[in-house]
């Protein structure tokens, strides 16, 4: 049975299911079958690294990738690729002459570890990979009004305090119909946790959290799903 693990082979349960006997049957029966290999020689790369718990959860990615082909998506965003899971997900499931626009504010993971791979798989023409802050990129792509309405899809998986501020430039720059993943929106279940339980380091962004998905769940501008995927993903789909 294949299970995912941390750099000391310890098992990693990236989802919030009860158990994780639950959540590896998910993975086993139905992520892990279908992952393309690519995906997979990435996921074993990405193990190594001492941060590897920032990696898309596997079975978020295969929802992600569905959702992609839903909405037929050919021009997307990416706000936090660290080694480039979902970014190599996102770049075998828009069609060859679809592009992403890859922000992250540290490139050293991505140029280590998924480059290379995602070159082998063929797909790095359709990726601009811009090291900078996410906030000047989405200014900056805004400046050009031509790209108003014009993106499919966007995931974000970067810092939790400024989720609001990449949604509000989000439902300019995406079509009506156009969807947006933001992930870790349970906060390895932080969210329900009183203060005094909550991890050192999940303290700083789990009130932000929380208010980012009061606001969600009351903004009329989208409509949403809220699931317990991975370390949670709110999937929202811009109406107008």
């Amino acid at each position: 049975m294949e299970h995912s693990v941390d750099k000391d082979g310890n098992p990693v349960n990236k989802g919030l299911l009860q158990s994780d006997e639950l959540y590896q049957y998910i993975l086993e029966t139905s992520v892990y079958p279908r992952e393309p290999e690519p995906l997979k020689e990435l996921r074993a790369a990405t193990a190594s690294h001492p941060r590897a718990e920032m990696a898309t959860a596997p079975d978020a990615g295969q929802l992600m990738a569905m959702l992609l082909k839903l909405v037929d998506a050919k021009k997307t965003i990416e706000v936090g690729v660290f080694t480039g899971y979902s970014l190599l997900l996102t770049a075998l499931t828009i069609p060859d002459d679809g592009k992403i626009v890859a922000i992250d504010v540290n490139r050293e993971a991505y140029e280590q570890i998924g480059l290379p791979i995602i070159k082998k798989a063929g797909v790095a023409h359709k990726i601009d990979f811009i090291e900078s802050q996410a906030l000047l990129v989405l200014d900056k792509l805004l400046e050009n009004h031509e790209n108003e309405g014009s993106f499919d899809f966007a995931f974000i998986d970067a810092d939790k305090d400024n989720y609001w501020n990449y949604h509000e430039r989000l439902m300019k720059l995406l079509k009506v119909g156009g969807l947006v993943v933001y992930d870790n929106t349970l906060w390895g279940g932080t969210v329900v946790m009183p203060d005094e339980l909550t991890p050192e380091r999940k303290k700083p962004s789990r009130l932000a959290t929380i208010e980012f998905n009061k606001f969600l769940a009351a903004d009329p501008r989208v409509q949403i799903s809220h699931a317990s995927l991975g370390d949670g993903i709110t999937i929202c789909r811009r109406l107008y």
